[in-house]
């Protein structure tokens, strides 16, 4: 399975140059290296410190619900800067996988210049309305989330019958190859259940995910046709992680 999917990655790359999915992985992934979420830059310090920076890092550049929605000059950015900001690695490294596998066909279909203003536009909306929906939460919420799961939305407009190799729960965790109508829906249901059962406090921000996902996939069919072809198909590894 690795060796079919770099292949195909590795192909699709070549073959579809998208200068704004690489760019927005790796400005993701400078900043969160030199930045208190990461643990390596001794700039922030150790310890209590580096927890105080981490804590300081998430309010100053992520969206916190009742800051933003009372007006305050410095949060109304936060649901473009969040997008910047990563918890931990796992975090990180999710969202960059999911963007980098689905990123690349979708910006080449939709033009590098729309797919940045798409991009950006569409994860700001998905933490604007996951902070109308929170609306008193102290809570800072960060990440490209929203912004990742729109691209997954425009993704199954724009190209439902590409083959997506998932990793099913159900299925011990073997590797299926599935078409993306089958395989980002079900995705889309689990944020469902997950933002049903979600409750107050930090978590994983289903509802960001739902509002991305519905924003990206809502654009793409307003403004693009279906492709007809998919050469190479697109793959990706999916399990429990969500972007």
């Amino acid at each position: 399975m690795i060796r079919d999917w770099s292949t195909a990655f590795a192909a699709a790359v070549r073959s579809r140059p998208a200068p704004v999915t690489h760019g927005l992985t790796a400005l993701c992934v400078v900043l969160f290296v030199i930045g208190p979420a990461s643990g390596l830059n001794p700039v922030h310090g150790t310890g209590e410190e580096l927890l105080a920076a981490q804590r300081a890092c998430f309010r100053r550049w992520g969206v916190v619900p009742a800051e933003l929605l009372s007006g305050a000059p410095d949060s109304l950015l936060t649901p473009l800067t969040a997008l910047f900001v990563h918890g931990g690695w796992l975090h990180l490294l999710g969202n960059m996988l999911f963007l980098q596998v689905f990123g690349v066909m979708t910006e080449q279909r939709l033009g590098s210049g729309r797919f940045a203003v798409f991009y950006l536009g569409c994860g700001s909306l998905a933490l604007l309305g996951y902070a109308l929906a929170n609306a008193s939460s102290e809570q800072s919420l960060v990440g490209a989330s929203g912004a990742v799961s729109a691209v997954l939305g425009a993704f199954l407009h724009l190209f439902p019958r590409a083959r997506v190799t998932s990793l099913l729960p159900f299925l011990l965790f073997l590797p299926v190859r599935l078409p993306a109508w089958v395989v980002l829906p079900f995705w889309a249901a689990l944020q469902w259940l997950g933002a049903e059962r979600a409750g107050d406090g930090p978590g994983v921000a289903y509802l960001a995910h739902l509002v991305g996902f519905g924003l990206g996939f809502a654009t793409a069919r307003m403004g693009f046709r279906r492709a007809t072809t998919v050469n190479p198909p697109a793959t990706a590894t999916q399990g429990e992680n969500q972007p």
